[in-house]
């Protein structure tokens, strides 16, 4: 389901945490799905309840890095993502980091990627001191969007 509002979305956590619910989040751009996203969120939806994914807005300076993107708007990325079957909410965040939706959300696990470092994690200490877990994911082939865009261009 997709959340325009993470007021929203908070109600319905608090919802599901009085009803013993795992939380797992995750975040990012996902202008591209490929499959080590599908494999991330499969693994996931393993050991939680509730999957949520935040993806970067239209507006987040994050894109101020990449000129060239997002290649589909948050709305078409979020439909993407609402398709898959392991997902359970889509929601956007308008920061450069999604230390908004993690804050209010506060999920049980926080599920990173293969390149991240737990310590290196947004908010780590909070996560640490409140006992929520960040589990890193690790990937089974390499794959990036970057590198699909590059080779469609014929750059690689």
């Amino acid at each position: 389901m997709i959340i325009e509002k993470l007021s929203v979305l908070k109600d319905i956590i608090v919802l599901s945490k009085c009803q013993w619910q795992k939380i797992w989040f995750t975040n990012w751009c996902f202008d591209i799905i490929h499959p080590w996203h599908i494999y991330t969120f499969k693994e996931a939806k393993k050991y939680c309840d509730i999957l949520i994914v935040a993806i970067n807005s239209d507006i987040s300076p994050y894109w101020k890095t990449k000129p060239w993107r997002p290649i589909h708007d948050q709305h078409h990325r979020a439909i993407i993502l609402d398709s898959i079957k392991y997902i359970d909410y889509v929601v956007y965040f308008d920061e450069d980091t999604p230390i908004n939706p993690i804050t209010e959300i506060l999920p049980d696990i926080l599920i990173k990627w293969w390149d991240y470092k737990a310590k290196d994690v947004i908010w780590y200490q909070e996560i640490v001191a409140n006992w929520w877990k960040i589990i890193i994911i690790p990937t089974v082939h390499w794959y990036s969007t970057t590198n699909s865009v590059k080779k469609i261009l014929g750059n690689q």
